[in-house]
């Protein structure tokens, strides 16, 4: 079979033949439709992460779709974060427990482009963040993949009004797009600027925010946290705009915020099956999509360049 292989953390992977991988217990071979180059593949292949150095060669891939037994099924792996190959190859040994199974009308491409941020902006949204009808919800970053699906899914799980908030103009269009009420221009690099993004949040979202979906942190969640009603929410799933933040003690204490830290890797098996069983479900019913675009599994170096370089508009999807 045909694979991505990486040689060497930190360097761009190179696509070789290989044997076909040999189950071991408890596994099944799948036969890989569709893998995404994910940020937090490039984060394990660093060899930055808190995962440590991967062990080399291996092949990457967090998670994929594939077939096995005549279904198409969803499935995630630990390449890069434990020894051990991922999805981007032409098969994957994949634990059977961990299989979902998917809609028989799903696009592969359109679930393996979800995946795993789908999860995460689903669960961050309602078990993390408690989202009740008739809310409403700011999603900082929502120009990413994670922010196009907390839109989407927001509103199909009963936000009455969606704020979306993007640094470029591409990223307000897309988050436009997923069907977000208004969006915000995330244009501020100075602490000194909070006061007037978060005169702009409250705005946007026409009265007091129920919930924030964070995945920025910096700035745009220090301005955010102001618009926030008494008892509201911020969830935050990364620090993509910066590790620190400019919080307010007395912001924070006055309305009696709740800060709350979210991660996949704090899901149960069967909270993540479950995770994935909606996601595929909206997904397959038209309701849930994000930008972005199949390469073939040959282009794998030159595609993980891109998304590494940020000269993508949305999800590269490798298909062998």
């Amino acid at each position: 079979m045909r694979a991505v292989e990486l040689h060497t953390a930190g360097e761009p992977p190179t696509v070789v033949d290989r044997d076909d991988p040999t189950p071991a217990s408890g596994e099944v071979l799948i036969q890989v439709t569709a893998a995404p180059i994910t940020p937090l593949d490039l984060l394990c292949a660093s060899g930055r992460s808190y995962f440590g150095v991967p062990r080399t060669p291996y092949v990457p891939g967090v998670q994929g779709v594939g077939t096995v037994d005549g279904r198409a099924v969803w499935f995630p792996l630990s390449a890069g974060m434990a020894p051990g190959d991922g999805s981007m190859a032409g098969a994957a040994a994949v634990p059977e427990a961990d299989l979902v199974t998917l809609p028989a009308d799903v696009q592969p491409t359109e679930v393996a482009a979800l995946g795993l941020s789908a999860i995460a902006a689903f669960m961050a949204l309602t078990w993390r963040g408690e989202l009740a009808a008739g809310e409403t919800v700011v999603v900082l970053g929502a120009g990413g993949v994670v922010g196009q699906a907390a839109v989407q899914l927001a509103r199909l799980h009963g936000a009455a009004r969606v704020v979306g908030a993007a640094r470029s103009h591409a990223g307000q269009q897309r988050a436009l797009a997923a069907g977000a009420d208004a969006v915000v221009e995330l244009d501020v690099d100075d602490p000194d600027d909070v006061a007037e993004l978060a005169d702009r949040l409250g705005a946007a979202a026409e009265g007091p925010v129920d919930l924030v979906l964070d995945p920025l942190f910096g700035i745009p969640a220090a301005a955010a946290l102001r618009c926030l009603r008494a008892g509201g929410r911020l969830v935050n799933l990364g620090g993509s705009a910066d590790e620190r933040c400019p919080l307010d003690s007395s912001t924070i204490r006055s309305r009696s915020l709740h800060l709350l830290g979210y991660t996949n890797n704090a899901l149960t098996r069967d909270q993540k099956v479950e995770a994935m069983q909606v996601v595929a479900g909206h997904s397959a019913a038209g309701r849930l999509s994000v930008a972005h675009e199949v390469v073939p599994l040959e282009d794998a170096a030159d595609a993980w360049r891109r998304q590494a370089s940020g000269e993508t508009a949305g999800r590269l999807v490798l298909v062998p």
